[in-house]
């Protein structure tokens, strides 16, 4: 269980239909009415709470607080029902993640994801779940818009879906520049962990590693920039034709 602070945060789950509170109210100014509106419309219970008990939960508060379960957990999501839906579409785009523990890169790579039209995330813990306030307000709500699955085996889901032809490529800065591959149809984009990067398991089951050139000093970008940046090159590469086999 975890607490939004958020206005924007909590507005967004309130919107997405998933939040089933309640809805803690100590001040009700201006921009809480809007989320008490919105809670009432999507039938989300409001409580009224005095300042200290917002204080004891959570300490960040504006008056107002939404409480959230594990807040990406969805029975319906599964990587098995994902490839099902999928059907003969030729396009798809789905980011792992593996081993990205930092509660604000996993936000802001949530933002980049729904931003540029990620289908799935998959990741493999859910250890940043009781950082949920970070990662809603990092993602500016797009945690609860991006579906996303965790799965007990990362390589077995990359084997499940290169089996429903998706291509695999794992970004790495000395892998071929990214502009240069083909990122149409259906494509899976595996980001490494912060420090360690991808796993050798992962790395050897990828189609290929890619990179992103660059000029500066550093020898890496971080994980959520990346993550960005490689998302709108695929984004800038579709334009309707789609790779197929």
């Amino acid at each position: 269980m975890g607490y939004l602070t958020g206005f924007h945060a909590i507005e967004e789950a309130l919107k997405s239909g998933k939040a089933v509170g309640p809805l803690l109210i100590a001040k009700a100014g201006p921009r809480a009415q809007e989320s008490m509106s919105l809670a009432r419309e999507h039938k989300v219970p409001i409580n009224r709470v005095g300042t200290h008990e917002l204080d004891r939960l959570a300490p960040e508060h504006r008056g107002i607080v939404l409480q959230v379960e594990d807040f990406r957990e969805d029975p319906e999501i599964t990587l098995e029902a994902f490839i099902a839906h999928l059907g003969e579409q030729q396009q798809g785009l789905v980011m792992i993640l593996d081993e990205i523990t930092d509660p604000h890169n996993y936000g802001a790579i949530l933002r980049s994801c729904d931003q540029f039209g990620v289908d799935l995330v998959i990741t493999r813990h859910r250890r940043i779940a009781k950082h949920a306030d970070s990662v809603a307000k990092t993602s500016a709500g797009a945690v609860s818009w991006v579906p996303v699955v965790e799965v007990p085996n990362l390589p077995r889901a990359v084997q499940d879906l290169q089996e429903a032809h998706f291509w695999v490529y794992g970004a790495d800065m000395r892998g071929e520049p990214v502009y240069k591959q083909d990122l149409r149809g259906r494509l899976a984009l595996i980001l490494g962990g912060e420090g360690m990067g991808i796993s050798r398991l992962l790395r050897e089951r990828c189609d290929a590693l890619v990179g992103i050139p660059g000029k500066g000093r550093l020898d890496s970008l971080n994980v959520s920039v990346a993550a960005g940046i490689l998302c709108y090159e695929v984004l800038r590469q579709r334009s309707g034709a789609s790779r197929s086999g």
